[in-house]
């Protein structure tokens, strides 16, 4: 297959700007497709703590010499400029837009009344760097999650007509689709675009998860799970009738786990490092995260383990009552630790349970990346009871850790945990369906520990990486430049 030119767009790029999946998928996919011959180049907008890694010279970041004058809808004409690094392990470049009211001082990525504003100058920004001032024209333009939204708005249709922008396939790829990015019309004068309103917006409202519906070529989830349930009424968030419209050209491709940071074998934050051969240095983990969570050190009590954000997607509503019932030992001796922040009456929750069990029970309510490998490496079973799941990275850690999940079946988790072989799942939402399925694992854990082993291997020894992953989307490329060329 041939070489191609492609431009991710997105608002999260691990290590330099993450809250969550998004971060992970754009700091690694393009390193995996690099590596199979691809020119790969990334954007993002350059947030208040990247312009003061900049200062710092931290994170190779550094000024890129091009100035941009971007021209916007009303005649507007906005100076930016660019900064420029790249990806950590790769060559991969990546080029961070510079503004200073819209993001350089900003210390968020999300959350600001004008969100909508900033990532459509963002999107039509990257595009006048690249193809206009660099010279540089992508054969394909990647969008993620309705923040990249607006390039393929303008694209399809202000876009159309200059011959350097004109006829441009794009791939747009659906991570969340809860978060849907809606704005007042307004915002089209400022992105300077001229479109009828869509049946999916409110009056005077766009909606720019569906504007990315509409205009990209080719639409791919998270996985194919994923996939199947945005179509449906209830996964569809308001937008199914559009995806069934669109859904010869609706994708799911699973997300990879990228094996350089995520090995047991190398990991720095463990005690001891282990594989699939060496099982037994677990334990050794195991010990260090009781001593970490300052709970009684004893190789024979099963760790249960929940690391995540603590709000309804991810299973908070069901997961207090089995909490309640593992610590009143309902299901024999186990001790849990949780590492998480959210919703305050979750904290809370968690606080309250694990403050009347202290020598069963501890929360870290916050994040620390250095803690949570550990968790991983460290905990017999992982708990992932999630409402929706587009793909869910946790289930493929734990596994690589050799923690066995117990994972709702939707989403990504129905995609990568087989029940009996590498985990356990449920499916109705409710405490119940859950507790069942914890009591199942504890159940095999505890008389069958030749099965549970093998489990442990099956799960470490999956493959869950990034080529795999990388090569169906070099065959969506493919599609959508088929597509466009009319092939």
């Amino acid at each position: 297959m041939q070489s191609l030119k492609v431009l991710f767009l997105s608002a999260e790029v691990a290590p330099f700007a993450k809250m969550g999946g998004l971060a992970d998928v754009c700091g690694s996919l393009p390193k995996a497709l690099a590596a199979l011959g691809h020119d790969v180049r990334v954007s993002l907008p350059a947030y208040g703590p990247i312009e003061a890694a900049l200062s710092k010279g931290e994170m190779g970041i550094r000024a890129h010499p091009t100035t941009l004058n971007v021209p916007m809808g009303m005649g507007l004409h906005i100076p930016a400029g660019v900064l420029e690094a790249t990806i950590p392990g790769s060559q991969v470049p990546v080029y961070f837009i510079a503004e200073k009211k819209l993001f350089g001082d900003r210390w968020a990525i999300y959350g600001f009344k004008d969100d909508a504003y900033r990532f459509a100058f963002f999107c039509r920004a990257a595009l006048d760097f690249f193809i206009a001032a660099e010279g540089w024209r992508p054969d394909v333009v990647h969008a993620h999650d309705w923040h990249a939204a607006p390039a393929l708005v303008w694209l399809g249709t202000s876009g159309l007509v200059d011959p350097r922008y004109a006829s441009m396939p794009t791939v747009f790829t659906i991570h969340n689709l809860m978060h849907q990015g809606t704005a007042p019309w307004d915002v089209f004068r400022y992105l300077g675009v001229l479109t009828p309103k869509m049946n999916e917006e409110k009056p005077n409202q766009v909606n720019f998860m569906a504007r990315g519906i509409l205009h990209a070529t080719m639409i791919n989830t998270v996985s194919p799970t994923y996939a199947r349930e945005i179509m449906t009424r209830e996964g569809g968030f308001g937008l199914d009738g559009l995806l069934r419209y669109r859904h010869f050209d609706v994708h799911g491709i699973l997300n990879g786990l990228d094996y350089e940071v995520w090995n047991p074998a190398t990991d720095p934050h463990l005690p001891m490092r282990f594989d699939a051969n060496n099982l037994e240095a677990r334990k050794v983990n195991k010990r260090a995260l009781q001593e970490r969570a300052g709970l009684p050190i004893r190789d024979d009590v099963p760790i249960l383990a929940f690391v995540g954000r603590l709000d309804p997607q991810k299973g908070l509503d069901i997961l207090g009552h089995p909490l309640h019932l593992l610590m009143n030992g309902h299901a024999g001796e186990v001790q849990v630790v949780v590492l998480g922040s959210g919703w305050p009456q979750y904290e809370q929750m968690l606080r309250h349970i694990s403050g009347f069990h202290r020598d069963r029970m501890t929360a870290f309510i916050g994040y620390d990346a250095a803690l949570a490998p550990l968790i991983y490496a460290g905990s017999d079973v992982f708990l992932m009871p999630s409402l929706f799941e587009p793909c869910g990275l946790g289930q493929l850690i734990a596994m690589r850790y050799g923690s066995v999940p117990v994972v709702r079946a939707t989403g990504g988790l129905a995609d990568t945990v087989r029940s009996g072989v590498t985990g356990f799942t449920f499916g109705p939402y409710d405490w119940e369906s859950f507790w069942r399925a914890i009591c199942d694992a504890l159940w095999i854990y505890r008389l069958d520990p030749e099965n549970w082993r093998a489990m442990q291997i099956k799960g470490m020894t999956s493959d869950y990486s990034w080529e795999t992953s990388a090569r169906a989307y070099q065959q969506i490329y493919e599609w959508a430049i088929s597509r466009v060329r009319g092939y």
